[in-house]
């Protein structure tokens, strides 16, 4: 049974940092994109970056620049580093694992809120 598990949503100022964390936990072909998503109230989530097993990654184009997507491939863990946060980066964020293109896995959510 693979698990993810997100941590690090908060509420910051305009122009502050935030670090989010995603574990995932059980077993899986090392074959995987890991990826952030996010979503507005009413909204369907959207992509904000993703980064595959060999390490290429992606980015939405509202957060190139100033989000950085990593991973710890020992801990299966996969960050989002974010700054310059700005109010229209209010979300729940979601993390998503896709195996060999098949099979996907979604995080609980983590609420990321930056007040105008």
């Amino acid at each position: 049974q693979v698990q993810l598990v997100e941590s690090g949503g908060d509420l910051v100022q305009p122009g502050g940092s935030l670090r989010l964390s995603c574990a995932a936990s059980g077993d899986f072909d090392s074959l995987n994109t890991m990826a952030w998503y996010r979503q507005y109230p009413g909204n369907q989530r959207e992509l904000v970056a993703r980064i595959r097993s060999d390490g290429e990654s992606f980015y939405a184009d509202s957060v190139k620049g100033r989000f950085t997507i990593s991973r710890d491939y020992a801990k299966n863990t996969v960050y989002l580093q974010m700054t310059s946060l700005e109010p229209e980066d209010t979300a729940v964020y979601y993390c998503n694992l896709v195996i060999r293109g098949v099979w996907v896995y979604w995080g609980q959510g983590t609420q990321v809120t930056v007040p105008s």
